[in-house]
């Protein structure tokens, strides 16, 4: 048996995620359990062309206390994931089928107010361009204000304290002055620094982090993965971190889901993925990273082109451009589409190479 907290609240007077107010249960309770599981998830975008299977049977675990890092190309359906997780996909948008597992309970047979209440306090989002997120009318201290006061019921001055302290969480030095900025007088890293701090405003389980250093520099890419990870470490919340850098996700991610064409090809942990790596598109996107100190006159790049998700090949969906396929005189890949399947404990693949 192990003590299990209950009724996190944030203490944010001391500029600190402290914890509150809490209420002690004691259950049995596995800690390298399953907190969110994407089964056959499929999300489809109606359009005037044809259907476009953005998101065609995903499935995918994140584990309690993890970061699961999301990679692929840009197109491949990562973004759609996260909001069909979210049940935020908008028209001709449309959740097919599949189960979404998030505490017992199935995100998507949820009524809308059920899943209002999810978002921000259970589950929260941060989203790639921050300041377009952003209401541009309304003071950023005032838009994490508005969060706390709409799932913690706080009153206006406690709420407003606590915002400003949840900016200093964030690494913003004079919380007081920038809470009465509106957001386009903020850089696009501070402006990340207000996502997370409203991400944060109400201890969710699981963060879902949507490409969130794309078009920051490097320096304030770095300061940004830094703070994700420290507050990964001291709070222990789930994040699926989603993002097409593999630099990325070697820096922060524990496991990685590589994803192409709709669908998960292959997972497992980092360093399976970088020092072992099985499914074909795997192998070419480590391929295609430039080394520090080899000398190459062009890098490697994966032949062909991603395919349309309104028009994908029978079988595998990486067989026109799979060079292992050719390599090996596999026809079945042109036919018939392999499952995840595991090859080895903690690793899966899809791919007949291995089948």
């Amino acid at each position: 048996m192990i003590v299990q907290l209950t009724g996190l609240a944030v203490d944010c007077r001391i500029g600190e995620l402290a914890v509150q107010e809490l209420r002690v249960e004691e259950r049995t309770l596995d800690t390298q359990g399953i907190i969110l599981q994407a089964r056959n998830l499929r999300t489809y975008f109606h359009t005037p062309d044809g259907i476009v299977r953005a998101v065609d049977g995903v499935d995918l675990d994140v584990r309690r206390g993890e970061v699961l890092g999301l990679v692929g190309e840009s197109g491949c359906g990562k973004s759609v994931t996260a909001l069909s997780i979210m049940r935020l996909v908008e028209a001709p948008g449309r959740i097919e089928s599949g189960e979404v597992w998030f505490e017992g309970r199935n995100l998507l047979a949820l009524d809308e107010a059920e899943m209002a209440r999810v978002r921000g306090s259970q589950i929260a989002m941060i989203f790639q361009e921050p300041i377009s997120r952003l209401t541009p009318v309304f003071r950023v201290g005032e838009q994490v204000a508005e969060v706390l006061k709409v799932h913690r019921r706080l009153g206006g001055k406690q709420a407003w304290e606590q915002a400003l302290a949840l900016l200093e969480t964030v690494g913003i030095s004079e919380p007081e002055k920038y809470a009465f900025s509106y957001p386009h007088e903020l850089s696009g890293g501070m402006a990340q620094r207000v996502m997370i701090a409203m991400a944060l405003a109400c201890t969710p389980q699981l963060v879902i982090a949507d490409e969130p250093t794309t078009a920051l520099d490097v320096t304030i890419q770095m300061q940004i993965l830094d703070l994700m990870r420290g507050l990964h470490s001291r709070v222990g919340v789930s994040v699926l971190l989603i993002t097409h850098d593999l630099g990325v996700i070697w820096e922060v991610a524990e496991r990685v889901a590589v994803m192409y064409a709709g669908r998960i090809v292959e997972q497992a942990d980092v360093g399976s993925i970088f020092e072992g790596p099985l499914h074909p598109y795997t192998q070419g996107l480590l391929a295609s990273i430039p080394q520090l100190g080899e000398a190459r006159e062009r890098l490697d790049a994966i032949e062909g082109a991603v395919p349309d998700l309104g028009n994908l090949p029978p079988g595998c969906k990486f067989a026109p451009r799979c060079q292992a396929r050719i390599e090996h005189g596999l026809t079945r890949c042109l036919k018939e589409e392999p499952e995840l399947a595991a090859t080895k404990p903690g690793q899966l693949v899809r791919c007949w190479l291995y089948h």
